[in-house]
């Protein structure tokens, strides 16, 4: 449970960031527009809400309660996640901010409950544990607080808690393959990332012939699809690496459009 408690404890840190950068908002900043196409600010956080929700549904129900609600979600018609959004943008940001807040709080308990059991936890996708629910929330908030402090002009300090979403940006290489219809690569990648802190965070074989090399912040926007990669200062060896690059994500899902490429001058 250690590791899972820490784990919770760096959720909650990345929730209450991402809290203390838009609970000075007024109705004016919430309807601020973000870098994802039809999403404001108060999309941003309504989507954090409502996965919240789905998230503590997986926690307290079986596997077919679960699907049974899914299913009855799909069967509106409506893309889930676009409504998920459009929830909180009609509220009061006070009201929006209250339910985000209890629902984390409420999540942050049932996870640990799950993460105490081992058990699996249905989701939208394959089932997986607390601890990994856990690291694809915190992947989530820093990702959706990219696109929050890109909109109101904010540079975050980058933390350890990046990590966490490294680690998931690397375990999904094979899932983003598939996405786009693709084997997944048998060859290994070796991903050897410089921490905010300078200390190295590594994934894979050291002789990989595959690999990936530069700052943990400028692969964790790669893989949440925040930054294109001519921007970033990631350094690219053998085939395989170079194929998953672009297509990489973290998230699940659909797979994104992605950042546009920087125009040059």
């Amino acid at each position: 449970m250690a590791d899972a408690t820490a784990l919770l404890d760096d959720l909650r840190d990345e929730t209450e960031s991402l809290d203390a950068l838009v609970a000075p908002l007024d109705a004016a900043g919430f309807a601020t527009p973000t870098p994802a196409e039809g999403w404001t600010v108060a999309h941003q956080i309504s989507h954090l809400a409502w996965t919240d929700r789905w998230s503590l549904l997986a926690c307290r129900e079986g596997a077919e309660e679960f699907q049974a609600r899914f299913t009855d979600l799909l069967a509106t018609g409506d893309d889930p996640v676009e409504a998920g959004a459009a929830e909180g943008v009609g509220e009061e940001p006070a009201e929006l901010l209250a339910r985000w807040r209890a629902g984390r709080a409420e999540l942050a308990e049932a996870l640990a409950e799950a993460a105490a059991s081992g058990r699996q936890l249905p989701w939208f996708g394959p089932p997986m544990k607390a601890p990994t629910m856990a690291t694809a929330r915190l992947m989530e908030t820093w990702a959706h607080g990219q696109d929050v402090a890109d909109a109101l002009g904010v540079v975050r300090e980058p933390t350890a808690r990046l990590r966490h979403v490294a680690h998931l940006g690397v375990r999904t290489m094979g899932f983003a393959f598939v996405l786009h219809g693709l084997p997944a690569p048998e060859a290994s990648v070796r991903v050897e990332l410089t921490a905010p802190s300078g200390e190295p965070w590594t994934w894979g074989p050291a002789e990989a012939a595959d690999s990936v090399r530069g700052p943990a912040l400028d692969f964790c926007l790669l893989v949440t699809q925040r930054r294109h990669r001519d921007e970033l200062a990631l350094r690219v060896a053998g085939p395989v690496a170079e194929a998953w690059l672009p297509i990489a994500q973290a998230f699940a899902g659909t797979p994104g459009a992605g950042r546009p490429a920087p125009q040059q001058n």
